[in-house]
């Protein structure tokens, strides 16, 4: 099978609200896949072109653009970004959260076929055309709409508060106040990698460990079970772009030190939380699924976690970050305090997690964080992260979850 390699890609600026802009879907598409393209070296004639010798294809990631924007067919939109996509073959991605990284599935998949040696893969979502109360309600339908989130106000939230409780309960010897006060530390560890990452929504926004404790308050309220306003990404506008190439068009074009996707892996939970939670009570780990995910990317890429330099984790909220460390091996489970607590997880620790600020600093464009991530991972294994590059990263991992964990994605990008 063909390695797939990436050449480049951008990020529109999470702190936007195209909304007030008076800018829409296809306005955002214009500007990112044209800054996507230049990044990676290519131009609109090159699209043209390949695509004249069938050699091209684009995947596009969305959630719910049905809602946000009463608009569906979104892979066909990208002929009203320039004409040079009429006729290339393009389709739309969903996986709630994960939509994006369903779409990188895709496009890697037909790289590895030898269908096509171009990819371009597009994940975006507007998610300020509404009030938060009726977006919250969108967003319930990345669980089981009818018996988890119909009628609940703020839904997800309460269910990565769930989370919470269930971590509480599988790990007795956890001690709540220890467990809440390593849920503020990684808020604010997130909100401080922001501050170096120049696309990041919160880049201008203040936390520090007081204000993400004082959970319950008028200026921290809780929005679900344990968790605060302080534990939660954001609602977000934006997009991603990231360009996946074959190794023919990588020699065809001498682009020496592409970095190239090394492991993979998908798994799908029980869609039902409670589901999850009763199917995961005879594993050590609190999300089997999510932890096999890891091990499948491991064993393809050859490497384990010693071998990995920066991680981005999927953190919608801190809950779920939290569980992230033992899944992804960087702690056994039951002990994921000890990658808080230690500074392993820091910006200038031994494994640093989410330096782009996460999606609680960065931003979550839910269809577009799985993207956001890779590009993320490339900038780091490239050295082009700016502010927020670790220095000597070789290799990256990132895990993206649809809905409650359901649906698992772990890609690693190395050089």
């Amino acid at each position: 099978m063909n390695r797939v390699f990436m050449l480049g890609g951008a990020q529109t600026d999470f702190e936007r609200n195209w909304k007030k802009e008076g800018k829409g879907m296809v306005a955002m598409l214009k500007e990112a896949v044209a800054d996507g393209l230049s990044d990676a070296g290519l131009s609109f004639e090159d699209i043209r072109a390949l695509n004249r010798e069938n050699r091209v294809a684009c995947f596009v990631g969305n959630f719910i653009a049905e809602k946000y924007t009463e608009q569906g067919h979104l892979g066909a939109f990208l002929t009203e970004v320039d004409p040079a996509f009429y006729g290339v073959p393009s389709a739309r991605y969903e996986a709630a959260c994960a939509s994006s990284s369903a779409a990188i599935d895709a496009a890697a998949t037909k790289i590895r076929a030898a269908d096509y040696d171009l990819a371009l893969v597009v994940g975006w979502e507007l998610m300020k055309t509404v009030d938060s109360s009726v977006g919250a309600d969108y967003l319930g339908r990345a669980a089981y709409y009818r018996k988890e989130a119909q009628g609940i106000e703020m839904p997800f939230p309460k269910l990565f508060g769930k989370l919470a409780d269930e971590t509480l309960r599988k790990y007795p010897a956890l001690d709540e106040k220890r467990y809440m006060e390593d849920l503020a530390r990684i808020s604010c560890l997130n909100y401080a990698n922001a501050k170096r990452n120049p696309r990041a929504q919160t880049r201008k926004w203040f936390m520090n460990l007081d204000q993400a404790n004082s959970r319950g308050t008028a200026t921290n309220p809780l929005v679900g079970g344990r968790l605060a306003v302080s534990d939660c990404s954001q609602v977000t506008d934006g997009a991603a772009v990231v360009v996946l190439a074959s190794e023919r068009f990588v020699r065809e074009r001498n682009l020496s030190g592409k970095p190239v996707i090394r492991g993979y892996g998908h798994r799908v939970a029980p869609l039902l939380f409670e589901k999850k939670m009763d199917e995961g009570k005879a594993s050590p780990w609190l999300l089997p699924w999510t932890r096999q995910t890891a091990l499948d990317a491991y064993r393809r890429s050859g490497l384990t976690v010693e071998d990995i330099d920066v991680f981005e984790v999927h953190d919608c909220f801190t809950s779920s970050e939290y569980a992230a460390f033992s899944a992804l091996g960087l702690t056994e489970p039951g002990e994921e305090y000890r990658a808080v607590e230690s500074g392993l997880i820091d910006f200038n620790g031994k494994k640093p997690v989410n330096p782009s600020g996460g999606l609680i600093g960065c931003g979550h464009p839910v269809g577009a964080s799985g993207a956001r991530m890779l590009l993320d991972l490339y900038r780091q294994v490239t050295g082009t992260a700016g502010g927020y590059q670790v220095p000597g990263a070789r290799n990256g991992m990132m895990l993206n979850i649809g809905g409650t964990a359901t649906t698992n994605y772990v890609f690693i990008l190395g050089r």
